[in-house]
């Protein structure tokens, strides 16, 4: 199928939306795919990162929203200092996220879902990610006990990850923002 970038669709409510919100010009992205090369997770996305922005590009506002790539970003940022144009991507999958929402489109796949909430648990508890103990619990709770077993070694030794948390000295600020983010949910 052939998309022609029309000013309909560079003005189209979506692509303004996605603009507004990320605060990012999507238009300076070029595909060059410096970001989807750098991806820790783009072997498990349905499209890349610089496919994402394409279609935001091109207004393909359901295919993007039901993407599994939104919900699998961990907004490390790795593509954002990647980016020969400066361009956030961690900001445009959050934005897209939140459109995602507001449209009441949630991810199909329960593992994003339980990933999320794994996630988020850790970072509530040790004021950022201990990743180890991420994947270690994703794995049990997934069934997927042996699932990149074999990377542990080499992932261990290279320090990609760490065999112990490091605590954050504000432990109690970052619950206090989950406790706030719990409050102003409630209340939607």
């Amino acid at each position: 199928m052939k998309y022609l970038v029309s000013s309909e669709i560079l003005r189209s409510e979506f692509v303004n939306e996605a603009k507004r919100i990320s605060g990012q010009n999507l238009a300076a992205c070029y595909q060059c795919g410096k970001c989807s090369a750098g991806c820790p997770i783009c072997f498990d996305m349905d499209y890349t990162p610089n496919q994402i922005i394409r279609m935001v590009q091109l207004g393909m506002k359901d295919k993007v929203l039901s993407s599994r790539t939104i919900w699998l970003c961990a907004s490390c940022e790795t593509c954002t200092t990647r980016c020969p144009c400066e361009v956030d991507l961690a900001a445009v999958m959050d934005a897209l996220r939140r459109l995602a929402l507001r449209e009441n489109i949630v991810p199909k796949d329960e593992e994003i879902e339980l990933f999320n909430e794994i996630f988020l648990r850790n970072v509530r508890g040790y004021g950022r990610s201990y990743d180890l103990r991420i994947i270690g619990s994703f794995n049990v709770r997934s069934g997927h006990f042996l699932r990149n077993i074999m990377k542990a070694p080499t992932m261990l030794l290279r320090g990609k990850v760490a065999l112990l948390p490091h605590w954050t000295k504000r432990v109690k600020e970052v619950r206090k923002i989950f406790k706030k983010a719990k409050e102003l949910e409630s209340k939607l």
